[in-house]
């Protein structure tokens, strides 16, 4: 989509980090966008940036991991616009701990935000898409954490790979219409995702939350090292118009990539069998 002047574009997420990073870096390049938060406080503040912006803003409070209300909130944006052209699935949210630790309410929390969100996101736009006949584009923000995994990582890494995953086959589904999508992957970005359980519903009580004993550790180095949001805006920005498979926002991630990939083709030492006669697919 070399274009994208007064194209129409959905994001969640939008209220702060890399949501409004997206809603300033498309805005800015003429296209028009829906706001979509579960924080409607927040949402109205970050709306009333774009209050002159030479494009239409609107702001709709949309909880992402509720299917019904994503579909309504599908409908209410494309009855104002007329059309969808982008949407950015980035809405997400952080728990940690080791697997025993962790609850069934921390993995139906972090899945239905992460994974379902993105879901419902795809299955609610990809039709009105569709049925628009000009293409589009999907940004489901994953994580590098969805190329490696680390220690008490395990809910937010699981729900990061699946997204890669999600992302990698609705490209190979969506292109023959013109509709590219892209896996956000990336590193470490100023961002309060260590503050999500602001926004955790009363229905799924906080549990282990293995951010705690290091949270003002990690927030000071998130604070300090962390990539602008805005930078990412842009690079997605970017990533829309070349219809890039994959966006990173830093170069060294390719390491750890190159690092995981070695140890996957390290677990191939000769005991497989010979596929010519046994196909593997």
């Amino acid at each position: 989509m070399e274009s994208v002047q007064n194209k129409v574009a959905v994001v969640t997420g939008a209220a702060s980090g890399i949501g409004l990073g997206m809603v300033r870096a498309l805005t800015g390049a003429g296209v028009h966008v829906a706001m979509l938060d579960v924080e409607q406080d927040a949402l109205a503040a970050a709306r009333a940036e774009f209050e002159t912006a030479n494009v239409d803003v609107q702001p709709f409070g949309c909880d992402v991991s509720d299917r019904g209300q994503v579909k309504d909130v599908a409908q209410a944006v494309r009855d104002h616009y007329g059309r969808v052209d982008i949407v950015c699935n980035n809405a997400g949210v952080a728990a940690g701990g080791s697997i025993e630790e962790t609850t069934e309410d921390d993995w139906d929390w972090v899945l239905g935000v992460n994974l379902h969100g993105v879901i419902n996101g795809m299955r609610a736009y990809a039709p009105i898409m569709k049925d628009g006949g000009e293409g589009g584009h999907f940004v489901n923000t994953a994580s590098i954490l969805g190329h490696w995994a680390g220690a008490r990582m395990s809910i937010y890494c699981a729900s990061k790979y699946a997204v890669v995953a999600i992302s990698e086959s609705a490209r190979e589904d969506l292109a023959p219409y013109n509709i590219g999508v892209s896996a956000l992957c990336p590193g470490m970005i100023n961002t309060r995702i260590l503050r999500s359980e602001r926004n955790r519903p009363a229905s799924l009580p906080a549990g282990s939350s293995g951010f705690v004993a290091e949270r003002a550790e990690v927030e000071r180095r998130f604070a300090e090292q962390g990539l602008n949001p805005d930078v990412v805006g842009e690079q997605v920005l970017d990533g829309i118009r070349k219809n890039k498979a994959f966006i990173f926002t830093h170069a060294a991630l390719a390491n750890g990539i190159r690092e995981r990939m070695e140890r996957v083709l390290a677990g191939f030492d000769g005991i497989e069998i010979d596929d010519t006669e046994h196909p593997a697919i």
